[in-house]
This record gives structure tokens, sequence and C-alpha cells, in this order.
């Protein structure tokens, strides 16, 4: 069993990453329904939430069927991520998650998510001072390092542990590779192989197959596995990789009345949450993945992501299952 503060979770839990116009409440609540231990929000700005901005409280919505849910939150400045914890608590998580692993320059350029990987004695105290403000379970994501030449995420992460984190998932890469290249798990199991630490130990970065997500687990020792980029468009990852530490074997492919079915609900619950324009806009991200590796499908996909509204794109989807329905996925 892992544990994040008094949260019980089975062994090698997977968790949904959190990830900007992706972890939407729509989107976490079908990877929850395909096997997802544990899911996170996008990240939210302390800034914007301390001004109210529309767009950062809106992504506070939290629903039970989630649970457990951590919210994410990014700043630099101490006061704003303070009061920020004060109005997270409001909505009920079972985890605020601090974000220092963000690698985008709006972000970093504000000394927030990566950016803060230059000054570590910041990074501890600013958690220090979060979870002394809380009596929710404080937990980190963050990077190897700045980049190639200061990774010193042993060092980090035992520091971030002394002051109360009460788990860290760990990208494996620096700031500087941004996403290239391949993601380095070796520094990550060097974390958990600390004798010091006792708190869980997340890896993240290219979990893009079960394979992977094993290897992870019983080459690197980790606790669990952090999926992101695996899963957009494709929440049916969370239950293969279970499938595959069952039974060793490959899940069959969701079928295409899976799929269509999985599209419908997700620009249906977007479209409650969000409203209609926004609903239609944000979940055109998923649908290449959704309808990944059906041949002669560039005419159906250019109408997905262009049509503006939301009685087109369900049209288009009836239109695929008639002339797809029977396409074999492998």
């Amino acid at each position: 069993m892992v544990k994040i503060g008094d949260i019980e979770l089975p062994d090698f839990p997977l968790l949904l990453a959190p990830m900007e116009d992706v972890s939407d409440p729509p989107f976490r609540a079908l990877c929850k329904e395909q096997g997802a231990d544990v899911v996170y929000t996008e990240f939210i700005s302390s800034e914007g939430l301390i001004r109210d901005a529309a767009k950062s409280t809106m992504k506070l919505d939290i629903y039970e069927k989630e649970r457990p849910v951590g919210i994410q939150i990014f700043g630099a400045n101490l006061d704003s991520m303070l009061k920020s914890v004060e109005i997270v608590e409001k909505s009920g998580p079972d985890i605020i998650d601090i974000n220092f692993g963000c690698p985008v320059k709006k972000v970093v350029s504000k000394g927030a998510g990566a950016g803060i990987l230059k000054d570590i004695d910041l990074m501890v105290s600013l958690t220090k001072a979060m979870v002394e403000h809380t009596k929710l379970p404080v937990t980190v994501k963050t990077r190897l390092g700045w980049d190639h030449d200061t990774i010193k995420i042993v060092e980090v992460a035992e520091r971030l542990q002394d002051v109360g984190c009460a788990a860290i998932a760990i990208h494996g890469r620096t700031r500087a590779q941004m996403y290239k290249g391949d993601a380095d798990w070796h520094p990550i199991a060097e974390v958990k192989n600390n004798p010091r630490m006792h708190i869980p130990v997340f890896g993240n970065g290219d979990v893009n197959s079960p394979e992977k997500a094993m290897l992870m687990r019983d080459k690197f020792g980790l606790d669990g596995a952090m999926i992101g980029r695996a899963s957009i468009g494709y929440p049916w990852f969370f239950r293969e990789v279970k499938y595959f530490f069952e039974t060793g074997e490959h899940m069959a492919k969701p079928t295409m009345e899976e799929r269509v079915d999985a599209a419908r609900r997700h620009l249906q619950m977007s479209i409650d949450w969000k409203g209609e324009r926004l609903g239609v806009f944000e979940t055109r991200r998923h649908y290449t993945n959704y309808f990944k590796g059906i041949p002669h499908f560039k005419e159906y996909r250019q109408r997905m992501v262009t049509t503006d509204d939301s009685a087109g794109v369900f049209q288009v989807f009836d239109e695929v299952f008639e002339k797809f329905g029977d396409h074999q996925f492998v």
C-alpha cells in the first residue's frame, strides 16, 4: 500500500498528471472510470486565484466521483501562495499539490514552476510554509533540475520531505530539456533509494506503454507512475497498464463503439461544464488519439476539429460509427 498523508492507495498507483487545458473535470472523470487512482486538476495560478480571475477559479471545480483529487497551484510569492491555499481548501480537495516543474516561459519568467529550480532555498521555504498553513497533505511535482549541470534532485527531495512534503512526483527531464529527448528515470530511482526517504516517490515522463510502467515499477523501484501525454484522448491507458500488471498480456484495444461513446460523453460533459463554445473548442485536442489508427480518416478528423457547433461534431461522431464501426484496433 502507498499512502499520501492518510490517503491509502493501491500498490504502484497510477496518477493522472496535471495538464493545462487537458485535465479538467470531464477528462478526469473519464480517466477515473478507467482506473486512475489519483487525479490532479490543471495547474492554477496563485495570483489568478487571489485576484478571483474567472479562468483560475473555474479550475477549482471538483466532484465526489473524482476522489482522491489534488488541486495543483503554482507561484513564487509566499503571501500569494498562502492566500491561495485558503481559497483552495474551500473546494475540498484531498491533496494540495505545488507545481515546481512547469517549463513554459511565461511561468518560468516569473520565478514559478520550474523557474524556482534556480532557487532551491525558496522552493523549500515555500513548501514548508504551505505545509504549516493547511491540514491537507501537500505534495510537490518537479523536474530533475534547471539543467544538466544543476541536478540535485536527491538533496532537493530530501529537503522537501524534511519540511513536511507528503509525496513527490518527479519528471525525468530538466527545464532546459523542456519535453525533448528521453526522460531519465535513474535520478528518480536515486531519490527513492536514498535511505532517508520515506515518502512516496512517483515517476513522470515517457510512461507511454504498459511495459514502460512495469519497468518504472520493477527496475527503478518507484512507488507509482504519473501519466500525462499517453492519456490525452486515451483514458483507457490506465486500465491497460493495470491489466498488463495482472496478466502480463496486453488488453484488447477499446472498440469503435467505446471510442465514439467516450468522445460523445467527453464533449457533452465539457459543454455542460464550460458552455458550448469553450466545450467544443477545448475538447478538440483529444480527437486525434480517440480515433488514432483508422485508415482514410483525415476528412472526419478535419471536420471534428473545425466544426464550431456541438450538433455538427455529434453528427460527425455518428457518421464515424456508421462508416468505421467494424474497424478492429490493434
